[in-house]
């Protein structure tokens, strides 16, 4: 079995003979976030050691580069022009291909997978032409690849949002989502673990449990590691089958902040899924309105 779109994901070796191609742009997604969502893996990762060429990217701040910095939730959509203006400082055209790395500092904190997935949502969504590395930086080190502290040399150019990008079917606000809980054909997915999910866990916001009507896909199945290292085809394959995601014609994400959300999302753009959304304020807003339903399985 093969991925319908593998050319989403890279690996080491492809990474390794296209390092240097003045058409590909390495940008580092590593996180390692303080209590109030402030990033610090630029002094405490990326500038101990990167890969060569590579530009880290500060996508896991609450109102990072690839977040609306005025909303009071954190990590919502950011506008076209937000988006032209970071890719802009980042040296990509419309012509460039992107390829997300991370790392995972610490694992169950700052997963690498999930930061590379965000990213990913949102610049694919956007027009740009992006893949992840599989296996994350992780994967580049245990190959015995070079890693560099020299910061790269940048000329800013110019990224322009297609006007066919498909940002708007990418997202969905509550009411579209309160929407679909009734619609027969939609499937909401929970990407969170399962101690989350039925509310023997602190969940995100005042309320625990699920959306009700949701079901519970946690993004770790879909992993062998925190380092973007995805299962085989054939293990995803049967993980989706399994949740009847491949037959249901829309799938809706969602999970703390719309980050571990993207996992399930892209795994199932991996096999070609035609409509797949991500819930941007996820249970961040939709646990702290009370007239939203959710279910709390452990009450």
């Amino acid at each position: 079995m093969e991925f319908v779109n593998p050319q989403y994901l890279v690996d080491v070796a492809w990474l390794a003979e296209n390092l240097y191609d003045p058409g590909v742009r390495v940008v580092d997604v590593t996180s390692r976030l303080t209590s109030d969502l402030q990033n610090m893996a630029k002094e405490k990762c990326f500038d101990l050691g990167h890969i060569p060429g590579s530009v880290h990217l500060d996508v896991g701040s609450g109102h990072g580069a690839l977040s609306d910095p005025d909303h009071e939730l954190a990590w919502m959509w950011p506008s076209d022009a937000q988006i032209e203006a970071v890719l802009g400082e980042l040296g990509v055209t419309n012509g460039t291909r992107v390829i997300l790395v991370a790392r995972t500092p610490r694992e169950g904190l700052d997963s690498g997978t999930m930061w590379c997935t965000r990213a990913w949502w949102t610049l694919h969504h956007s027009g740009v032409d992006c893949a992840i590395l599989h296996g994350g930086i992780e994967a580049w080190e245990a190959a015995g690849h070079e890693m560099s502290t020299d910061q790269p040399s940048i000329t800013p150019t110019r990224f322009t949002v297609p006007a066919d990008a498909p940002s708007a079917s990418a997202r969905v606000n509550a009411d579209q989502v309160l929407a679909a809980l009734g619609d027969g054909a939609t499937c909401v997915v929970d990407a969170l673990p399962a101690g989350r999910f039925d509310g023997t866990e602190p969940g995100y916001g005042p309320r625990r449990g699920h959306i009700s009507g949701a079901v519970n896909l946690p993004y770790p199945r879909m992993i062998t590691a925190e380092t973007a290292a995805f299962a085989s085809p054939e293990v995803l394959a049967g993980i989706l089958d399994e949740a009847g995601l491949m037959d249901r014609s829309r799938v809706i994400t969602y999970c703390g902040g719309a980050i571990a959300a993207t996992v399930d999302a892209f795994v199932l753009k991996l096999f070609g899924h035609p409509d797949v959304a991500v819930y941007d304020g996820s249970l961040m807003e939709w646990s702290a309105r009370p007239e939203l339903p959710m279910t709390n399985p452990a009450e």
